[in-house]
């Protein structure tokens, strides 16, 4: 591609090198003896010596005008022989700019106007090519192709500038110089012989050209100014581009002028604080701030005695540290750094020293019933104590809401005299909520293991984390894999936290785990943990929980005096049996609350009302409210469980089961009935994929009994629609316990009979009729003793976990152990 690239042209300082240049080859010497010579002869026009053919070279960066003396370089062989070739003739070539760049110049590739050169010196290049010195003279428009490729010629018509001798033409004239002086000397990139060259210019349109040429303008805005002949057009459009100078120059001026006066501003705090720390030194006065922070880490990293990896880690930052401005960044970010890792408990616990009995007495003080759940606590403090290790202690107390998970393991921090720290870990999907962020990230922390520590400024607090069994897991991670490693006593020892990243030891820590159930938890965490359940309370432990807890702590946060709100016992139970027979007391305390808000509205209303009155004020004191059925149901409204309504069978074709749920048990009620016409057996209730199996082995073992044992005919299923049902059908339920409930419901309707009255039942069912073990027996025991259920069938395998259901959650009630189905009939449809 024939392509010519100026060097040296287009800019105002460039152009000064040139002329010196031009000196060094004495090239001006030369034109004199010529021009002395023809003057001796006669003057010939140049317009007549120049030709009419010329040979084309095209140009890249942007037009050259006429009246310009230039270097340019050709590097394209093809070029260099167009230019050989001029040499050897009249020295003449034609500069025309490309529209666009191409792979192959043509004619047709370039503009239509350029501007005819005369070759004044060549310089052979050592890497090839030449450098030549050119000396442009006048416009041409192409009128012809005589040779539309390398070398290019074509035949030109030269353009005279069309010349208007009016007073307008002198003013642009003016207010060009005029206003490029303006430029010039904002400008240091204007010469002082750039700006003689301008003032000596005599000619309008070679002043427009000569400026055209040193404006940054664009390419295009050039060969737009090349091609206009008329000189006031040509003048018009120069100024307009003068003036678009000016206004850059004048945003360049402003911003140079904002940039200045913020870094004098900087330089002068700059300096002035240098003063000031030669001034406080002098005076022995404290040191800056970056030092003062430094000496503080220091000693706080020396009463650690650290060594190994923590140690080198916290020289490195230290020495980071001592080096950065303190307003950069990089410094907040290292000091938050380093402020982490000297707030963290480093140093060893002492050997722990707590008494049993007294440990025994805070349990017992502060929950009642739990037997069970206190012995085993206690167990595990002895084991503990006798041990003399406080690593790997972890407990997960699972149970239904509001039995006292969180307050236990307030208690186990009270009776070990530790502190106390308590995080949730519900709904939680990242597992930089454990592990930390790392410092890469913008507002990088550490996790709650770390945030917890910090807090006690111990190294061997109770740790609780709540709701364990909602943890969720995201793009982000799983929590419940990095909790993995915090509650393994082999990995904690060295537990990484990722914007720490340096090893501490996290097995000190007593860590207590709460759930409502295990099911959702990944089995290699309960695999880490010991499991204590806590069932939920029955009538008369909510009436003693009430008694000692709840209505001192409700009565105080309302504002009342213990001696101004009096229950009677049978209106607390009427409170746990007609409003709150969930499995926890959370309900119960609610229901306590509302009464005590509109006592105390009743006190408050009273007293203003008669407060002109000292005798009144003191009588309203020492007013009694007496709370007994009436009342609670005067201010809770009617019960939302009536009294002495119970689930039960009253009918044939019903049954009572037990189920477990996250709540604690349950009662539920299965019913069957039948409708003449064809066979098919429907199920609702919103049961599950297991329950609607255990359906479908209950009813085909059911219709095998219904027919040997009842003697019902098989043609009575041929012509008859079976239908079962759980009420409240949008609770979803589903479980492998509720097999021999189904079936007994089945034979009750096939044997048109009732069950045996305040029975209820819990067991799977096989095709073979075997009855299988279940889970959750305690707390179903505890459904059946709120629902006042007095006979419970179980599997015999589950024998073994009555030794786990404290006496008095079994106390009224008989179980009966069973093997095979045939004994569950004796017991429920007996003969």
């Amino acid at each position: 591609m024939s392509i010519i690239r100026i060097a040296l042209y287009g800019g105002n300082s460039e152009f000064l090198f040139l002329l010196r240049i031009f000196d060094i080859f004495n090239i001006d010497k030369k034109f004199k003896k010529r021009d002395r010579a023809m003057s001796e002869k006669s003057v010939i026009p140049i317009d007549q010596v120049l030709p009419v053919k010329l040979p084309i070279v095209a140009l890249v960066g942007r037009p050259i005008f006429p009246g310009i003396f230039t270097p340019i370089m050709i590097g394209n062989p093809l070029d260099v022989k167009v230019v050989e070739d001029a040499l050897a003739g009249d020295g003449y070539i034609g500069l025309v700019l490309f529209k666009q760049e191409v792979d192959a110049a043509t004619i047709s590739s370039l503009y239509k106007f350029g501007t005819v050169a005369k070759i004044v010196k060549k310089i052979n290049l050592p890497e090839g090519g030449l450098n030549i010195f050119i000396s442009t003279i006048k416009r041409f428009k192409i009128k012809k192709t005589l040779n539309d490729s390398t070398p290019m010629v074509a035949a030109v018509v030269y353009i005279d500038d069309e010349e208007e001798n009016s007073g307008e033409v002198k003013a642009l004239t003016r207010a060009i110089i005029s206003e490029m002086k303006l430029i010039s000397e904002n400008n240091p990139m204007f010469s002082e012989e750039m700006r003689l060259n301008m003032i000596n210019i005599d000619h309008p349109g070679k002043i427009a050209d000569f400026i055209a040429s040193i404006l940054n303008i664009e390419k295009t805005a050039q060969q737009n100014i090349l091609e206009i002949p008329n000189v006031r057009k040509r003048l018009e459009q120069v100024f307009v581009f003068i003036k678009k100078e000016q206004e850059v120059l004048r945003i360049q001026k402003k911003i140079q002028f904002e940039i200045n006066q913020k870094v004098e501003k900087n330089q002068r705090e700059y300096f002035l604080k240098e003063e000031m720390k030669a001034i406080k030194k002098e005076l022995g006065l404290a040191v800056d701030i970056k030092e003062s922070e430094a000496n503080r880490l220091k000693e706080k990293f020396n009463t650690f005695n650290f060594d190994g990896e923590i140690k080198e880690v916290i020289d490195q930052e230290l020495e980071k540290f001592s080096m950065m401005e303190t307003n950069s960044s990089e410094f907040t970010v290292t000091r938050n750094y380093l402020d982490w890792i000297a707030s963290l408990p480093w140093l060893d616990p002492p050997p722990e020293h707590f008494d049993l009995k007294k440990a025994s007495a805070i349990l017992e003080a502060d929950h009642y019933g739990l037997t069970d759940v206190k012995n085993r606590i206690v167990e595990y403090l002895a084991v503990r104590k006798l041990r003399k290790d406080n690593r790997g202690t972890i407990i997960c107390l699972a149970g239904p809401p509001g039995v006292g998970k969180t307050s236990v393991g307030k208690s186990i921090a009270h009776s070990l005299g530790k502190e106390f720290f308590r995080f949730s870990v519900g709904g939680m999907r990242d597992e930089a909520e454990i592990k930390g962020h790392r410092r890469t990230y913008i507002g990088a922390m550490p996790g709650k293991i770390l945030q917890g520590l910090k807090v006690c400024k111990v190294k061997d607090p109770v740790f609780m984390i709540d709701e364990i069994d909602k943890m969720g897991a995201s793009f982000q991670g799983d929590p419940a894999s990095a909790l993995l490693e915090v509650l393994d006593p082999e990995q904690n020892v060295n537990f990484r936290d990722h914007y720490l990243d340096l090893p501490f030891d996290i097995s000190h820590i007593f860590f207590i785990v709460t759930a409502n159930t295990l099911d959702t938890i990944p089995v290699p965490l309960i695999d880490r943990m010991e499991i204590i359940e806590l069932p939920g309370y029955i009538d008369t432990e909510k009436l003693e929980i009430a008694r000692n807890y709840l209505l001192p702590k409700s009565l105080e946060k309302n504002g009342l005096q213990k001696k101004q709100v009096r229950y009677t016992k049978e209106s607390l139970l009427h409170i746990a049996n007609g409003y709150s027979r969930e499995a926890g007391v959370r309900n119960f305390e609610k229901n306590l609350d509302k009464i005590h808000r509109k006592i105390a509205k009743v006190i408050v209303e009273e007293t203003e009302e008669k407060s002109h009155n000292a005798s009144d004020k003191r009588k309203e004191t020492n007013k009694v409210f007496e709370i007994g059925k009436i009342e609670i149901e005067k201010h809770l409204g009617k019960p939302v469980f009536p009294e002495g309504v119970y689930k039960k069978a009253d009918r044939p074709g019903m049954s009572v089961g037990l189920a477990w749920t996250n709540m604690g048990g349950d009662t539920l009620v299965i019913e069957a009935t039948s409708m003449p016409g064809k066979e098919g057996f429907t199920l609702t209730g919103k049961m599950g994929d297991i329950m609607k199996e255990s359906a479908a082995i209950a009813m085909s073992y059911s219709r095998k009994l219904g027919t040997e044992r009842f003697g019902l005919p098989s043609e009575w299923f041929e012509k008859n629609h079976i239908h079962l049902h759980i009420p409240e059908g949008a609770t979803p339920k589903d479980g492998p316990s509720a097999g021999i409930t189904m079936a007994v419901a089945l034979l009750s309707l096939f044997s048109k009979k009732q069950i045996a009255p305040n029975l209820a039942m819990t067991g799977e069912l096989s095709l073979t009729g075997q009855v299988l073990p279940i889970g959750g027996l305690k707390e179903k025991t505890v459904a059946a003793q709120r629902n006042k259920s007095k006979h419970i069938i179980i599997p015999r395998q589950n024998l073994r976990d009555l030794d786990d259901i404290p006496d008095n959650v079994k106390k009224g009630i008989e179980f009966h152990p069973v093997e095979r189905f045939e004994e569950v009939l004796q017991i429920a449809l007996p003969q």
